[in-house]
């Protein structure tokens, strides 16, 4: 008896432990569930629970496919998860290469040089050089020419002029005879126009549009007249009387031409005396008598203003005897004056460019003879840099400011870092930028050449 009982028990806990892995094996594939850490009341080992946010709909069994979904969802969130930190640390590795690039461009300063081309010109007879294009414009009293990068000449352009002057703006340049009567206007690929005055020209200006303005007098007064970039004469122009209005010293135009800034010497109870005054032939100058939009003259009370330029729009800046104003043109039918910063020593240089405009002044103090000083075109000062240096020319080209005579050049950049001083064994006539940042081209009378500094 027993035994049977013995046996009767194993066989029913055989079959209890059966059904018991089976109802575990249909838990599994029934609710699929997610362990929880939480320890119940009696000190167990946690239990099951339904993943939180996961409806079922009547118990519904979750498919293999499903699952199998699921578990390429998640494999896919960790492959975008490294992916995004692949891409960060690449990020990262770039921009560090690039602040490091740009640290040394910007501090790092160079000793010496080294020809990587060199090309022979035609030298004629030669009276500049002007930055154009990709390097410059040459012009001389025969013609002129376009000289690229690479040292080739883009195009040429004869003519016959006694003292050719020249001005460039953008794509744009014009070549006039000063006290004489021709006007060639010059693009990119070559003259686009050609103009001719009665009275002999004093001075030109041209826009970034092509728009060229020529100065003109006669015995008595003074007439700044415009034309198209075809040579066509337009219909307006500016007359002064030198005995009442004054005498212009220089004229600039806006980039896009429809404005005009002039400078102007007069007499005013027997002392000379100097003005600025700007022009607008746009839409807003119509009602405006003579177009005249703003003048300043009590700014310039003691001093002679022979240089203006137009920057950046809407910036312009004036150079007077004791140093620089700044005015904005925001508001077309009113020019401001933003800032003026005055020079107590000589000054013996003012130069510009859209975005910067400098001035050398001697240095009465220290061991150094000369002071360079660098605005911003809204008058912001950028930087002040003592130095002795004997120099005849001074070109600003990007963020360089180029110092350079007939065989040497001292450069620094607007950070006021000297990234080069060298002499040269060739004679130089032009120096700017090369197509690299380690690279200038050096153009003489003779000779252009491209050479990269070490």
């Amino acid at each position: 008896m027993f035994i049977f009982q013995e046996k009767k028990i194993m066989s029913d806990f055989n079959s209890m432990s059966r059904e018991n892995k089976k109802q575990r094996l249909r838990q599994r594939v029934v609710t699929n569930p997610v362990w929880s850490e939480e320890k119940s009341s009696s000190g167990g080992q946690g239990s099951y629970s339904e993943p939180q946010g996961r409806q079922r709909q009547q118990n519904r069994p979750m498919s293999y496919e499903e699952d199998g979904e699921e578990a390429a969802r998640r494999a896919l969130k960790k492959a975008r998860g490294r992916s995004l930190l692949t891409a960060a640390a690449v990020v990262l590795l770039l921009g560090g290469a690039a602040g490091g690039w740009f640290y040394y461009q910007r501090n790092y300063s160079y000793t010496s040089y080294e020809t990587v081309w060199q090309a022979d010109l035609n030298q004629g007879s030669l009276v500049g050089y002007e930055s154009f294009g990709s390097n410059v414009l040459k012009y001389t009293k025969d013609g002129a020419s376009y000289i690229d990068a690479k040292g080739k000449s883009v195009w040429t352009e004869s003519f016959e002029m006694k003292n050719p002057i020249a001005a460039v703006n953008g794509a744009y340049a014009v070549i006039a005879d000063r006290q004489g009567n021709s006007i060639y206007i010059c693009g990119e690929n070559g003259r686009v126009g050609q103009a001719s005055t009665v009275l002999p020209i004093t001075r030109v200006a041209i826009s970034a549009t092509g728009i060229t303005a020529a100065g003109l007098e006669d015995s008595t007064s003074s007439y700044i007249v415009f034309f198209r970039r075809d040579g066509t004469q337009l219909e307006v122009t500016v007359k002064t009387v030198m005995g009442g209005d004054g005498y212009p010293m220089d004229i600039s135009l806006s980039q896009d031409g429809t404005q005009l800034m002039c400078s102007y010497a007069y007499i005013e109870s027997g002392e000379l005396r100097s003005r600025v005054v700007f022009y607008d032939f746009s839409e807003v100058g119509k009602s405006v008598p003579n177009r005249l939009v703003g003048g300043f003259d009590d700014i310039f009370v003691g001093t002679m203003v022979p240089e203006v330029t137009y920057m950046e729009a809407p910036y312009s800046c004036a150079f007077s005897g004791n140093g620089l104003s700044f005015f904005t043109s925001r508001n077309l039918a009113s020019p401001e004056l933003i800032t003026q910063v005055t020079v107590e020593e000589e000054i013996q240089s003012v130069f510009s460019s859209d975005e910067y405009a400098a001035v050398i002044a001697q240095n009465t103090t220290g061991e150094y003879s000369r002071r360079l000083m660098v605005y911003e075109k809204d008058g912001t000062p950028v930087f002040t840099r003592e130095f002795n240096y004997e120099y005849t020319h001074a070109d600003i080209d990007g963020d360089l400011i180029i110092l350079y005579n007939e065989d040497s050049c001292r450069i620094f950049n607007t950070a006021g870092v000297e990234k080069l001083y060298a002499t040269f064994d060739f004679a130089v006539s032009k120096i700017r930028k090369g197509r690299m940042p380690d690279t200038l081209i050096v153009t003489g009378p003779q000779q252009m050449r491209e050479i990269k500094l070490r």
